[in-house]
């Protein structure tokens, strides 16, 4: 999806990262000015926020005192699903809520005050062009604005982005540079950079930093940055490079994935302009991917220009998704595309500037607005000499001697350029844009996924909200970002495609989730979109596998670090005696201990020992509790050393018939479950991380609307919950940009942005 500059919203529990909504893998770019004739990147909100009230007879507003960061991990304060809140509240000095009108003064001389809804919801400006700003809050009670009550905020910088890389990987000795911008011009602004082993920490870690170094102009964001060096002996494992800000509970870090291989890669070979053939899995987008206003470019859009492929006649096609290249379904055949995308070009259009290549022309893309839709997938011509034309991309070949990894095509000598089909748990890779080489596993199939679309960049124009059917759901740690949309997804063993990743998001966990078409599916749908009897292959050359580079996956261990809450352990200890009645090691069943779901991160389990050499019937609740399945010896139960997770490492892929009770059940309640509560949007088929002999139904769940009783059995099949922001083509993350420089004035020609692309009727899904 295409990328974006607008607050960078960052997940609570327990990571640092990225806020945790499914998203198209896009990014946006947003400017503004700071001074009279200079244009700026604009940043997320500005930063921590202390308050002081004033209140009167009648009725005070609160916070009365308050830290708040607009756009960063722990500056925040939360609600029940942990979600960031800038919320004030008028109460009666009698009780009750006050009815009031809010507004705002004060503010940045540059960018302002920020803004306050109707129910008190305060936004700061995009960014300061100093230290700090005031900001008065002010309520007036509706039956008489003279009676008022005010708050003085302090308004200081905060993280423009996430750092820059978000990932890196590199070997013994290794080294990578780390970038943080603030949300400041001037001023004073420093970050501090630590080395932790969690994402959230501020000590342990491998290797060491160097001095920090800060860049400061009036007429550019603050920029700091440090090196990390890898140590000369290593053990593979993750590092974070963790960025705070003095004054500020904000953390934001980038993951450095340590190899004793000594793979190196940093993703910002993914960002910049490439020389001709041009590589894939590299920057790029529609050439009119951007929001104006008057002879202004606010913001622009980008995404991946993923892989090649070709038609019956032999003509190749740079191949990605429709938002990305036709711009969910408003450009028009013959837009150029561009490498790299504006987002990496600071907003500047082919024709207004420098800094970007033509390198195809837009030729057809599947239509979302059209229920028979079910890929986002576009195709662009290519310009001659300007594409390599064996479809090579970015990192998917072997290691260099330098540590690097080379190009190379995509496999398709399985399949002969058809894509093959996932399975569950199938390694795969992508090449993205954002966080270039990763890895992961498919961890749904089969997924129904709601997703909305917008008209602008912005997100402020509501475009459809489209389902679809049969997608493939891949995820961990560090696997996908905003701006990777467009991105093939390979099978690592052999390279073949196995899907066009269009959305993706980070869940309660901090994994990342990334959805995609299913390569033979995209390559069907194209076939339609052309004259004639065409039929697409991807480009590509003989199987080959690929250099994983996996950052982990935290999903079991965040979901056991969780503290059962009072309720929730109650019901477990109400139910042990139950469990343990069940205990008779003739049977196989050898102990019952007290635990913590891993489908149902929050929620009580009762662990059950069975005889590894047996397999024991085991519910898969005892009293309503969740029951978490876990192969053993006697010995190790009695000793106290068996396991107490569940795990899949080792074990044969589901068999089809564990698998089909659960298609059964998705096809008959996955529809049902999405239109009577929209907390639900979407539903696939898995594997059960409590029993992992058995498959489940991976229920998607709105975090902010979590339904009070999430059932454990849904048709008798197991259920795994997944919490996070529902799934939307959302340009609201931050690029990586060298530099802040200046988006140059854009002069229309012609109709405007909203005349070309006003509302019109729309056949809906």
């Amino acid at each position: 999806m295409p990328l974006a500059t607008q607050a960078v919203r960052h997940q609570l529990l327990p990571r640092t990262r990225a806020h945790f909504s499914l998203r198209c893998g896009g990014l946006k770019l947003a400017s503004a000015f700071l001074v009279a004739g200079t244009a700026l990147l604009s940043g997320c909100g500005a930063g921590p926020v202390t308050a002081s009230s004033s209140a009167n007879a009648a009725f005070s507003i609160s916070p009365g005192t308050a830290l708040i960061d607009t756009n960063c991990n722990g500056c925040n304060s939360l609600n029940d699903h942990a979600s960031p809140v800038h919320q004030f509240s008028a109460t009666l000095n009698s009780g009750g809520s006050a009815p009031v009108t809010w507004s705002v003064s004060g503010g940045d001389p540059a960018s302002g005050a920020g803004r306050i809804s109707a129910n008190g919801q305060y936004t700061p400006p995009n960014y300061l062009s100093a230290d700090r700003a005031q900001i008065m809050i002010t309520a007036a009670l509706k039956s008489d604005p003279s009676i008022r009550a005010t708050s003085l905020l302090t308004l200081t910088p905060g993280f423009l982005q996430p750092l820059t890389p978000e990932n890196a990987a590199v070997g013994a000795g290794g080294a990578v540079t780390v970038t943080g911008f603030l949300a400041e011009a001037g001023g004073a602004g420093e970050i501090h950079f630590a080395l932790s082993n969690s994402p959230s920490g501020d000590s342990g870690g491998e290797g060491t930093l160097s001095a920090t170094s800060c860049q400061r102009t009036r007429h550019s964001f603050t920029t700091c940055s440090v090196t990390y060096t890898a140590p000369a002996t290593v053990s593979t494992g993750v590092t974070y490079v963790v960025a705070t800000l003095p004054g500020s509970s904000a953390k934001i870090e980038t993951a450095v994935l340590l190899n004793t291989v000594g793979v190196s890669s940093n993703p910002a070979t993914h960002q910049g302009s490439l020389s001709a053939p041009m590589l894939l899995g590299s920057s790029g987008g529609n050439n009119n991917d951007f929001d104006e206003k008057g002879n202004t470019i606010l913001d622009c859009c980008s995404g991946t220009l993923g892989a090649l492929v070709q038609d019956s006649s032999g003509r190749q096609y740079l191949l990605s998704n429709n938002h990305v290249l036709a711009r969910s379904d408003h450009a028009a055949v013959g837009d150029t595309v561009v490498q790299p995308g504006l987002i990496d070009n600071n907003c500047t259009p082919n024709g207004d500037g420098a800094g970007t290549v033509p390198v195809a022309a837009l030729t057809a893309w599947l239509p979302l607005h059209s229920p028979q839709t079910n890929v986002d997938a576009a195709i662009a011509g290519v310009a001659s000499h300007t594409v390599d034309t064996t479809g090579s991309i970015l990192e998917l070949g072997v290691r260099q001697t330098d540590g690097s990894l080379g190009a190379a095509p995509p496999g398709i000598s399985s399949t002969e350029g058809k894509g093959e089909s996932a399975t569950l748990q199938l390694r795969v890779a992508k090449s993205g844009r954002t966080t270039g080489l990763t890895c992961g596993r498919v961890t749904a199939f089969d997924l129904d996924v709601s997703v909305d679309y917008y008209r602008d960049c912005a997100e402020t124009k509501p475009y459809l909200t489209k389902l679809f059917t049969n997608q493939i759901s891949v995820s961990g740690d560090h696997f996908s970002d905003a701006g990777d949309s467009g991105a093939l997804i390979v099978d690592s063993a052999n390279a073949e495609p196995v899907g066009l990743f269009f959305a993706g998001g980070i869940d309660a966990a901090g994994v990342s989730h990334g959805i995609a078409n299913p390569a033979p599916d995209v390559l069907n749908a194209l076939s339609t979109q052309l004259p004639g009897d065409s039929s697409f292959s991807f480009v590509g050359t003989t199987d080959h596998e690929v250099s994983c580079l996996n950052y982990g996956d935290s999903t079991i261990s965040s979901a056991q670090a969780r503290a059962l809450s009072n309720s929730e352990f109650a019901r477990q200890q109400a139910a042990l005696a139950a469990g343990r009645a069940l205990v008779n090691p003739s049977t196989g069943i050898l102990g019952v201990a007290a635990g913590k779901s891993s489908d149902e991160p929050g929620s009580a389990a009762l662990i059950v020992y069975v005889d590894e050499n047996l397999t024991p019937s085991v519910p898969s609740a005892i009293e309503n509790v969740r029951t978490i399945v876990i192969p053993a010896t006697a010995h190790s139960v009695s000793l106290g050393s068996a396991p107490t997770t569940a795990t899949v490492a080792g074990l044969r892929p589901l068999a089809a018939s564990a698998l089909t009770p659960a298609l059964q059940a998705k096809r008959l309640l996955a529809r049902k479950l999405m239109q009577q509560n929209s907390a639900f949007f979407a539903v696939g088929i898995g594997q059960s991380l409590d029993n992992p002999r058995e498959a489940a139904l991976v229920i998607y769940v709105d975090r902010e609307r979590i339904p009070a009783q999430l059932p454990s059995l849904l048709n008798g099949v197991r259920t795994r919950y997944v919490f996070m922001d529902r799934l939307h083509v959302t340009r609201s993350y931050a690029a990586a940009f060298p530099a802040p420089r200046h988006c140059i004035p854009h002069t229309i020609v012609g109709p405007t942005f909203d005349d070309l692309f006003a509302p019109r009727p729309l056949d809906l899904p």
